[in-house]
């Protein structure tokens, strides 16, 4: 059994900055990545940016290169997305799930409650 729990969201004002963090518990799948995905209102859930457990493997969509920041540590279970010059497209309810090594394809269908995140002009 695997759970994947993201905190951090909130309301910022553009420009602003939010750390999101994704805590996994259970089995962590460890030969897998991690990722960030997001869906904002009326659009199909989006990928963001994954890494591995190492620290390695980064990618980021187009959308949040220059401005977010992946990172991962294995000894908690955690990764983290720091988002900088946040704007009013970045305004979602964000996820964390285990990634396809390589891709940007999620390992589960299923997706926990995600962290609201919403950013005001």
């Amino acid at each position: 059994q695997v759970q994947l729990v993201e905190s951090g969201g909130g309301l910022v004002q553009a420009g602003g900055s939010l750390r999101l963090s994704c805590a996994a518990s259970g089995r962590t799948l460890s030969s897998y990545s991690m990722g960030w995905y997001r869906q904002a209102p009326g659009k199909e859930r989006e990928f963001v940016a994954a890494i591995t457990w190492s620290g390695g493997g980064i990618r980021y969509a187009d959308s949040a290169k220059g401005r977010f920041t992946i990172s991962s540590n294995s000894a908690e279970n955690t990764v983290y997305l720091q988002m900088n010059s946040l704007k009013p497209v970045d305004t979602a309810i964000y996820y964390c799930n285990f990634v396809i090594p390589g891709t940007v394809v999620p390992v589960f269908n299923s997706w926990g409650q995600g962290t609201h995140v919403t950013v005001s002009s």
